[in-house]
């Protein structure tokens, strides 16, 4: 049996990487929306404050939490400052994704190495950095959600010159299954949303997407805030160690 109110989140505290911009304002304000005091991460404070503010004119709680998830002390700091400004994090959201500079489009063979580390910094040592400085309180307390926004291009390959995106965004998603075994017991889940086609996709580029998929649209930020509301619910609790396509029935 299930309360009249399912899906709630009231009093529980979020922090969401990158979430100033793009696929995580919607995240945010999605969490905000059912009752969760939201931490809104980005490398830059005037966005991470647009996202807060949006999130005020609609009567939630928020605040900004300016640092980069890629440095495992200014993450540690931040997770600190929003224990202290919210209360502990009971939700982890980690959706940064894109590096400074975009994504590259070439093929492996003409990229850089220092390509290559820009993504795995991002997509696999951002999320080992959250978690980290996270995980410990969440079982401490018996109760956590960790979701990582992935990727289809983790999933399967694809005829568009990301490999090394994939790659990284693939990595996440094995450390999360893992994980998921590790702290099953102590009460916390741990999930993964692959995303399709996203709207942040814009341009004729975006349009012949969208021709393509069955529901003949791309995915927004609603879209994907609303399966990370479902997964970080306490309705979710019995699913852990999963990766939730979210492609508009692209895979199906």
């Amino acid at each position: 049996m299930y309360d009249d109110a399912v899906f709630e989140l009231t009093g529980r505290v979020a922090l969401v990487t990158g979430a100033g911009r793009g696929i995580g304002v919607g995240i945010a304000a999605a969490l905000a929306r059912q009752g969760a005091l939201v931490a809104v991460n980005d490398l830059r404070q005037d966005r991470a404050q647009r996202s807060v503010d949006a999130i005020s004119a609609e009567n939630g709680t928020a605040i900004t939490s300016v640092f980069d998830v890629t440095d495992y002390d200014a993450v540690a700091a931040g997770v600190e400052a929003i224990t202290s400004g919210l209360g502990p994090i009971d939700i982890v959201v980690n959706n940064a994704g894109i590096p400074p500079g975009g994504i590259p489009v070439k093929p492996f063979a003409l990229s850089d190495r220092s390509e290559w580390h820009r993504f795995v910094e991002v997509n696999l040592f951002g999320v080992l950095n959250t978690v980290h400085t996270t995980v410990g309180g969440m079982c401490e307390r018996g109760w956590g959600r960790i979701v990582t926004i992935s990727s289809e291009a983790a999933r399967f390959g694809m005829d568009q010159n990301v490999s090394i995106y994939g790659a990284s965004k693939a990595g996440a998603v094995a450390f999360s299954k893992h994980l998921a075994l590790e702290v099953a017991e102590a009460g916390v889940t741990v999930n993964c949303v692959a995303l399709g086609s996203m709207n942040n996709n814009a341009g004729k580029w975006g349009e012949s997407m969208a021709a393509t998929i069955p529901r003949r649209r791309l995915g927004t930020g609603d879209d994907a805030g609303a399966a990370v509301v479902f997964l970080a619910s306490p309705e979710a609790d019995w699913i852990t160690g999963q990766v939730l396509p979210v492609n508009g029935g692209s895979t199906a």
